[in-house]
């Protein structure tokens, strides 16, 4: 994959409209063997800090769900793997933390003066020039595609 087309096909989502969470999910919809449907539905419901409770953002946890889902585990007794990847999310955490100052979408939002609401906004040329969304979905993205850039580069040295 090129260098940003993740980050592309994700902003191109979330620019037609669809949520923050989905968008990024869907990004990685081939990697996780997902038809874009199927991507776009698991993640319907994440949007707007967890449809729209504006606790964690979404474009975070349409992250953490395709990481998941990429790289997470299925068994519960591999303890080391379920330690592993905690430590992989929460740097990713950190990160998104270190870029915005924070994980939670109504302080992300209140930032930029918008007032959240648990309704979701109709998605207009104004909606788009005031949010701050496109900026999460966009580094969302980036940083799951460096990490499994990362991972692919070790694993062929």
């Amino acid at each position: 994959m090129q260098p940003d087309e993740r980050v592309i096909l994700a902003r191109d989502y979330f620019l037609k409209g669809f949520n923050c969470a989905q968008s990024v999910f869907a990004a990685f919809h081939a990697d996780m063997g997902l038809s874009e449907r199927a991507a776009l539905l698991v993640a319907s419901g994440m949007g707007g800090g967890v449809g729209g409770l504006r606790e964690i953002c979404g474009a975070f946890t349409g992250l953490v769900m395709a990481m998941g889902a990429l790289r997470g585990y299925d068994d519960p007794t591999d303890t080391q793997r379920k330690k592993a990847h905690y430590a992989a999310m929460q740097a990713l955490g950190a990160r998104f933390t270190a870029d915005f100052d924070t994980l939670i979408c109504r302080d992300l939002l209140q930032r930029q003066g918008i007032v959240p609401s648990p309704v979701p906004a109709e998605r207009t040329p104004d909606y788009y020039r005031d949010r701050p969304c496109a900026r999460y979905v966009e580094a969302c993205a980036r940083y799951g595609q460096e990490m499994l850039n990362a991972e692919t580069a070790a694993a062929q040295s």
